[in-house]
């Protein structure tokens, strides 16, 4: 008669009890985790808290503020009416009683309501600035007569680019700040306006290089080039002015800037430029 053994199968019994226990601890462990996941992710949606997907993107701020934001543009040459001409005497009071400190700027004086006409011309200078609502886009006159006069340079060799037109009051506030942050307020100063005293605010002025020569743009030798010489004789017949002609700083309150054209007709423009003049000495005005 064969002897039966029990040894075996308490063994196996055994195993089987180690292999349950081990299966409810990681159970357990996988529940408590699900658990915990499940609450830290209702804690952060209860308390705002982003989520690495989320992004925030800056806002950016384009290097040349040329796009217009409106369409209705003040004619350049309207003779100033009889209201332009007592606003003016008032402004000619108030700048003579205000001191002028040594950048041009009559100190204190406060922006007006309405911007400055002389002669018909629209003005922008460090005496004369622009209201901060005034918002008149890129001149389609201006443009127009730019178009052209790059046509006919392109034909004599040169392709003119204006790569900074019309700038709102917000753009150049932020634009001159950046300036003074960099250089000071008295560098800043003279080559860049302060809000509301900007040319390129009234939409008629226009920063003009050549295309392919992008280094040369915004500096002196772009004066020196075949462009540049081209456009200081011809720019007059297509109604601009080289605005800020060189050793007239103390006139223009800006150091010569060889790229900066304002448009103002053809009449006007050819009449300053025989005057051998800036805007300001031709209106009377320095």
């Amino acid at each position: 008669m064969k002897r039966t053994t029990t040894y075996g199968n308490k063994n196996n019994s055994k195993k089987k009890y180690i292999w349950f226990g081990a299966s409810v601890v990681v159970i357990l462990v996988a529940a408590i985790a699900v658990f915990m996941y499940l609450k830290q992710n209702n804690l952060n949606n209860q308390t705002g808290v982003p989520t690495p997907t989320e992004v925030v993107e800056e806002e950016k701020v384009e290097p040349n503020d040329t796009k217009p934001i409106e369409e209705n543009n003040p004619p350049s040459n309207t003779p100033a009416d009889e209201t332009d001409k007592t606003d003016i005497n008032d402004q000619e009071q108030q700048q003579e009683e205000q001191p002028t400190s040594n950048n041009g700027y009559i100190e204190g004086q406060p922006l007006p309501t309405e911007p400055t006409v002389i002669e018909g011309v629209l003005l922008a200078n460090k005496k004369y600035p622009l209201p901060s609502t005034f918002a008149p886009g890129e001149s389609k006159e201006a443009r127009k007569a730019f178009e052209q006069m790059a046509a006919d340079a392109r034909i004599a060799g040169f392709e003119l680019v204006a790569f900074s037109t019309y700038r709102s009051f917000e753009y150049q506030d932020t634009l001159y700040n950046n300036y003074v942050s960099r250089d000071g307020q008295e560098n800043a100063d003279r080559y860049s306006a302060r809000p509301g005293y900007s040319e390129h605010q009234t939409g008629l002025a226009f920063d003009i290089g050549e295309k392919g020569k992008e280094d040369l743009w915004l500096t002196e030798e772009f004066g020196e080039t075949e462009a540049g010489k081209w456009l200081v004789v011809n720019a007059n017949k297509y109604g601009f002015i080289l605005r800020y002609p060189q050793g007239k700083e103390a006139i223009t309150g800006y150091m010569y800037e060889s790229w900066h054209f304002r448009y103002l007709g053809v009449d006007l423009a050819t009449k300053v430029k025989q005057a051998n003049v800036t805007l300001e000495e031709y209106l009377g005005i320095q």
